[in-house]
This record gives structure tokens, C-alpha cells and sequence, in this order.
């Protein structure tokens, strides 16, 4: 695969076809964990393995799983992994643990795993399934972080709080009382709250994308009139 189509997959899994902002899939996990920055690093994190596993896995397995029984072979191995990073957390990130909760085993009902193993580890060598797996999960990270990190700021005063649970206790130094006598927003901790922060994140990615594409065709009608004038 050449490097123009890597560079195609790491931007449809960030932006073009980010599995929040263009497919609105997981908004089940995404309303729940949010509530911190933290949280969604976590679940976003974990999430991420799963889906660079199960590509793995799919992608070495895809000559010998018929079309008639592939479906229950994917999802028993995306649910192979999710217990692993399940019982991983639980040994060893277990306060995390204590906060996603059923979150995690849930993480076999997203689509958006099950979706990328169907249209594009199925059908591809293990490498750049690989990287679709990264670049999806990188994807799916970000979003649950700045969405987290913007409930957490307006609702609470705080940034990346109790990070020293998901990453050690070095963490500790970004973890921010921005404001140390707020008394809280509790619309935004609450879901209606996640929703509005989703919508402007929507807007935002549409009026990004105008703005992108307008470029582009200014550019591009630049270039067209240069070659008119070379010729």
C-alpha cells in the first residue's frame, strides 16, 4: 500500500470519517464516560486496542472465515478482546476500572469496531488494517477527550481530574482545578449537557469542512489558471 493511502486512512479515521463527528456511532459510551477528560481517555484508550486488535485478527483470518459465518466470528473476537482489556483494567487499573464499569464489556456492542472489521480488515493485508484500527481509535480518542474536556472545564472547574488513575502517579501534574471555588454546572455533567456539547462539535466539523473545501477550490481554480497561462 502506498504512503498517499496510508495518509488517506490516518485522515478519514481523525476527521473525514471520524467515528463520532461523520458516522455518530458509540454515542452510547460517549454520553456516559464523558463527564471528565480522564474518562474519556480511558475509554477512549481502551477502545483503541480493541480495535487494532480485532483488525489484527481479522485481517490474518480473513482467508479462511466463509462469508456465511463471518459475522458471529467477528464479534466473538472483538468480544475476545474486550475481556482482555476488561480484565486488565480490573488488575490493574482498578479505581478506572471502577469508573467506566459496564462501559467497557459494552465495548462489544460498538459498531464502529464491528463496521471497520466488516468493510475494511476483512478485505485488506494485516498492516494497513493495522493502521486503520490506530487511526479509527486515535479518531474515536480525541473526540471523547475534548468532549470530556469541555464538560469537565464548564461543569465542574477542573481538567484531566484524577488522570493519576489512568496514567500513574506522575499524571498528577496535569490534573488542573481551574477554578477552586466553582460551584459546578450540572447541566453539562448530565447527558442533555453531553448533547449540547456534541451538537457544537458537529457544528464545528461542518463549518471546518466549508471552510477546508473552499480552500481547496481556490487553489485549485489557482493551479487551472497557472497551467491556462503556462500554455
Amino acid at each position: 500500500m502506498s504512503t498517499t493511502s496510508y495518509r488517506e486512512i490516518w485522515s478519514e479515521g481523525l476527521w473525514h470519517n471520524n467515528v463520532v463527528l461523520s458516522q455518530m456511532l458509540a454515542l452510547c459510551p460517549l454520553m456516559a464516560v464523558t463527564t471528565t477528560a480522564s474518562n474519556g481517555l480511558g475509554m477512549g484508550l481502551a477502545t483503541l486496542v480493541v480495535m487494532l486488535f480485532s483488525n489484527m485478527l481479522v485481517s490474518m483470518l480473513r482467508g479462511i472465515i466463509t462469508p456465511q459465518v463471518r459475522i458471529p466470528v467477528f464479534i466473538v473476537l472483538i468480544a475476545a478482546m474486550v475481556t482482555m482489556v476488561d480484565m486488565f483494567l480490573n488488575a490493574w487499573m482498578h479505581e478506572l476500572y471502577k469508573v467506566l464499569g459496564l462501559f467497557i464489556p459494552l465495548i462489544v456492542t460498538n459498531c464502529a469496531i464491528l463496521g471497520r472489521v466488516e468493510s475494511f480488515a476483512s478485505k485488506n493485508r494485516v498492516a494497513p488494517s493495522l493502521f486503520d484500527g490506530f487511526a479509527m481509535g486515535v479518531g474515536f480518542t480525541w473526540v471523547l477527550v475534548v468532549l470530556g474536556a469541555i464538560r469537565e472545564f464548564f461543569g465542574s472547574g477542573t481538567l484531566f481530574a484524577d488522570a493519576s488513575l489512568l496514567l500513574g502517579h506522575w499524571a498528577s501534574v496535569i490534573e488542573m482545578d481551574v477554578f477552586p471555588n466553582y460551584g459546578g454546572t450540572l447541566l453539562l455533567i448530565l447527558p442533555p449537557g453531553g448533547f449540547i456539547c456534541l451538537g457544537l462539535m458537529l457544528a464545528g466539523k461542518r463549518v471546518a469542512d466549508r471552510v477546508i473545501a473552499a480552500r481547496e477550490s481556490i487553489r485549485n481554480e489557482q493551479t487551472g489558471t497557472a497551467m491556462e497561462g503556462t500554455a
